[in-house]
Parts: structure tokens; sequence; C-alpha cells
């Protein structure tokens, strides 16, 4: 197989991987929390002999999750927070602590507040509050009386902070408390992707996967017309 062929169905492979990246993303517009994911290329480089020309592939190698702030929408829900700046929230799981931006929680018949995706966080409630207010730094009061505090965390080592699914992120190393955290009660951040952006990348990668399956088609009809020739 010629290298030109090589390049071509790694770029395909590549393209293919950023494709399903942008499809999730556009699923995942109207999920809560929910943080627009970009496919990151490196470029590998190999001598293909003496006095020869490099071969030079791209690989998608990696992904990428956009951190910018997503839109605040009010919904006046008592368990629902939105945090304005940096910062996640922290909740349990079995896979050990991770970190999401999603505030949608549940009062579990213990108090315990439970994530709309099943993650526990580590905040007790009395049963038998009537009323639950907070403050803009996280402390919780039920009826007028001060029972929890939410706090804000950051990874220990940002470049450790890998996607562990949906809305979810594990830090891959100790979190670390936020100072100053401000969070809002009654709101909800939303996902940060923009379709229409999304969807013009996606007829872009589209058109560039077609141009190179044009390529490849073109190429496999030459190969074969060049050994019906020499059959003849």
């Amino acid at each position: 197989m010629e290298n030109p062929v090589y390049a071509t169905l790694n770029r395909q492979s590549g393209l293919l991987k950023e494709m399903q990246t942008v499809a999730n993303n556009i699923a995942n517009a109207s999920t809560d929390g929910f943080r627009r994911e970009g496919v990151v290329f490196s470029e590998f480089v190999v001598r293909t002999g003496p006095n020869s020309e490099s071969l030079s592939l791209a690989n998608a190698a990696g992904r990428s999750s956009d951190m910018a702030q997503g839109a605040l929408v009010q919904t006046n829900g008592t368990f629902d927070f939105a945090i304005e700046g940096p910062g996640f929230f922290l909740v349990a799981t079995p896979d050990g602590d991770q970190l999401t931006r999603a505030g949608s929680f549940t009062p579990s018949p213990d108090g315990i507040l439970v994530a709309s995706d099943g993650g526990g966080a580590p905040v007790f409630l009395p049963v038998t509050a009537r009323s639950i207010s907070m403050g803009a730094d996280g402390p919780l009061s039920a009826d007028g009386n001060p029972v929890a505090q939410i706090g804000l965390w950051e990874p220990g080592d940002p470049l450790t902070l890998t996607r562990a699914q949906g809305v979810r992120f594990d830090p891959d190393s100790d979190a670390i408390p936020i100072e100053n955290a401000r969070i809002l009660q009654g709101f909800l951040e939303k996902s940060n992707v923009n379709p229409v952006s999304e969807l013009t990348r996606m007829i872009e990668v589209q058109r560039a996967y077609e141009l190179g399956q044009t390529f490849l088609n073109r190429e496999d009809e030459r190969v074969r017309g060049a050994i019906r020739t020499m059959g003849e």
C-alpha cells in the first residue's frame, strides 16, 4: 500500500472520531452542566528511507474539554444549584469521588443530597425541614438554622482532569477546595455547547471525510486498472 493511501486512511480514522465527538456534543446541547468536547490531533513523522521524503500522519490522540461557563437559567428549585465562576461539585460514586458542574440534586429519604445522575454529595439535611436556603458561598440552612455547607472543588493538577462519563470528571488526583466560592440557589448551569457551531463543524468534517473517501475510491480504481492492464 502506498504512502498517500496510508495517510488518507489515518486521516479518515481521525475525522470519524471527530464526527462522533461533535455528534455527542450536539446530543448533549441541552444536558445541564455538560462541557463541550473536542478532539486533539497529534502529528507523527517517520522517515521512509535514505534520501527519501518523510511520511507525516495525523493521529486523534486525545480529547479536550471546554471549561467555559454555560448559561445560568433560573428554575426556583430548592435543590438546584449553579456555580458562578470556576469550580466543581464533589460527588461520591462507586468509582470514587468525581467532579461535576451539574447542580440538580434531590434529597434521599435519609437526607443525603443525590445528583440527578446518581452520585451522592456529602451533604446531609434534616428530613423534617420545611424550608432550605443557601448563602452565596454555600452554607445551607434548614428552617433558619445552619446545617451543612456546599463546597466547590478543583483538581490538584488541572492537567490530570479526565472525563469519566456524561457530565462527570475524574480528577486523577486529590481535589482541593476553592475559596470565595459563589453558588446560586434556584439556578442551573446549562450546557456550554453552541448547537449552531457544532452543526457547522459537523458539515465541515463530513465534507472532509467525503473528499478522503473519494480519493480512496479513485486510488482503488487506479490500482485495479493497473492490475487488469498487466494481466492482459
